[in-house]
């Protein structure tokens, strides 16, 4: 069984259309999305569109659940200014949906299990099978590691919401984190120097007869044509999120 996990699209279409395109090619059997895709882009309604069109099963991510309900749910301590305009990119984002989009995002789940053969199920996530807000990092401690998914080493783990693609041991199984399709960046970077990557990024995972493997796929897309889209979008405070992608 083949199955691509795709995670965090943030409303880049132009990166999810990539991404798409190439696991076409690659005998997938099911995909999963570990949510985050509408909220932060400039293509909110087609990254919906797109998806429905997979007819896959999506998990729920906090960008997901905070544009249907407007209700912050981390703990952050977000900066006030920062606050308001994630809140006027929301309001922009919800005004491109229809009704029927805002209900098919309500419809996402907290978790998702698929059995890969046997009893070997992959459980599927956003932060942690707890709560979609938990961050799971690549230099995160083993304690914090075991205290988010050591309960779950029946499974294989996958989950998103870090942007950063990883694999983890945990028990005899793993943990993986997808990266992301529409919004994949460096976590080793000074903030006032952030650069956004011009690549989609997936997982495929293949598990048949006791054997498994994994696979990390980053496939590029343009970034002058997602510029291009910015600029014609009318997203509020577009000039701040071009910026993101001119080196």
């Amino acid at each position: 069984m083949r199955i691509a996990i795709i995670s965090d699209m943030h409303g880049n279409d132009l990166a999810f259309e990539a991404a798409e395109a190439d696991l076409q090619r690659q005998s997938i059997d099911q995909i999963v999305c570990l949510g985050d895709a509408i909220q932060g882009g400039p293509q909110s309604a087609a990254v919906v569109q797109r998806l429905r069109a997979l007819n896959c099963p999506v998990v729920m991510g906090n960008a997901d659940a905070w544009l249907i309900s407007g209700e912050e749910t981390t703990d952050e301590g977000i900066p006030p200014e920062r606050l308001q305009k994630m809140g006027d990119v929301r309001l922009w984002s919800l005004s491109q949906l229809s009704d029927d989009d805002r209900t098919f995002i309500s419809s996402f789940q907290p978790t998702i299990t698929l059995n890969l053969e046997g009893n070997l199920d992959l459980l599927c996530f956003h932060g942690s099978p707890a709560s979609f807000d938990d961050v799971i990092l690549p230099t995160a401690p083993q304690e914090d590691f075991e205290k988010f998914l050591g309960a779950y080493a029946d499974h294989i783990l996958t989950g998103g919401h870090t942007h950063a693609q990883q694999i983890r041991r945990n028990g005899e199984l793993f943990f993986f984190n997808p990266g992301s399709v529409g919004f994949a960046y460096s976590h080793n970077q000074p903030d006032d120097q952030f650069h956004a990557d011009s690549w989609a990024e997936y997982a495929i995972l293949t598990v048949e007869n006791g054997q498994t493997s994994l696979e990390f796929r980053r496939i590029p897309f343009d970034s002058k044509e997602l510029i291009r889209i910015y600029r014609e979008s009318g997203r509020p405070f577009v000039d701040e999120a071009i910026a993101q992608y001119q080196k």
